[in-house]
């Protein structure tokens, strides 16, 4: 037989899974009139807690002991970054003011793989 609480806490769960889904982390794409490719990345925090108890009553009727409950949560949706798709390849833009290291490192890779054939290329040449 399921406890009454198992019903709070089912509710509660499915609301919060309707706030959260894979298009809260990455946002719906949004084109540009040069052609690029917007997506907001974000960060979902979320918390919850349930809680409830039986309780004895002085009143005889009652077949089973009375129950009481809840149950809530909360979401935090936080921007944190734009991914850019253009004609010159993929960008990560933080929102913060300082360059992110993950940003570095998306706009360093184009050059470094060049660097890396560049080598490759000089030592076959030998």
């Amino acid at each position: 037989m399921e406890h009454l609480i198992e019903g709070v806490m089912t509710t509660a769960m499915e609301q919060l899974k309707e706030m959260v889904d894979v298009n809260t982390i990455i946002g719906d794409p949004v084109e540009t009139a040069d052609g690029s490719t917007i997506m907001t990345v974000s960060r979902v925090r979320f918390g919850y807690a349930a809680g409830g108890s039986d309780y004895q009553t002085s009143y005889e009727a009652a077949p089973e002991l009375p129950f009481g409950g809840g149950s809530g949560g909360g979401v935090s949706i936080t921007p944190v970054a734009f991914l850019i798709v253009g004609k010159d390849g993929i960008r990560l833009h933080h929102m913060n003011e300082g360059a992110h290291l993950l940003e570095k490192l998306m706009d360093m890779a184009p050059d470094a793989v060049s660097r890396i054939s560049d080598v490759f290329r000089q030592e076959e040449s030998y």
